[in-house]
């Protein structure tokens, strides 16, 4: 970890990374002192936090989790000594919890249309038309599409979360993500 380092935000993967940045940016947030952990999945935060709590330096750990999968991070908490009952005391620890996963809060936040647009802003207008076109894909609702869009090519997920993050006005930022920064950017 770097010297200096005051808060350490524990992130599924580099698209919420991204995410995060980018949210972190539109509000002008400085990130210097600021650790954002890669996971590479959820089932690592144990490992991670474990390895947080031992190393006993003065940081604050932080986090994002999807609900589907707030049942690694309630153990993992619970393993590093904290009372976790349940999801709702999450956010005390904070860790702030995303309905389906971020890029669901992200299109949800933004709208279907608006990205639409910020997905041919990004050039990948046609490959979306594409996969709108497939049979498996035509006849669900385009948040459906978009959600699975964003996740079903290499590198892709990590640009749109940051892209659909940067496309949001700080004060429309999905809860989850709001909630995390403001609490980033607290003393």
């Amino acid at each position: 970890m770097r010297a200096g380092v005051r808060k350490v935000v524990l992130l599924e993967g580099v698209s919420d990374i991204a995410a995060v940045t980018a949210a972190a940016a539109a509000q002008q947030l400085e990130l210097d002192d600021v650790e954002l952990v890669d996971l590479g999945g959820v089932t690592n935060v144990q490992r991670e936090l474990l390895e947080l709590t031992h190393a006993r330096s003065e940081f604050e750990i932080l986090g994002l989790c999807d609900a589907p999968e707030v049942r690694f991070v309630e153990h993992a908490l619970r393993e590093v000594g904290c009372a976790v009952r349940d999801p709702s005391d999450l956010a005390g620890y904070g860790f702030f919890v995303c309905q389906a996963d971020l890029e669901e809060e992200l299109i949800r936040a933004l709208g279907a249309t608006q990205t639409v647009h910020v997905i041919e802003q990004l050039g990948l207008g046609q490959k979306l038309a594409t996969m709108r076109q497939q049979p498996a894909w035509q006849d669900r609702p385009l948040p459906e599409q978009l959600h699975r869009f964003c996740g079903v090519a290499s590198g892709r997920k990590e640009l749109l979360a940051g892209a659909l993050s940067a496309a949001l006005d700080p004060e429309h930022l999905p809860d989850p993500l709001l909630q995390l920064v403001d609490r980033i950017a607290a003393a």
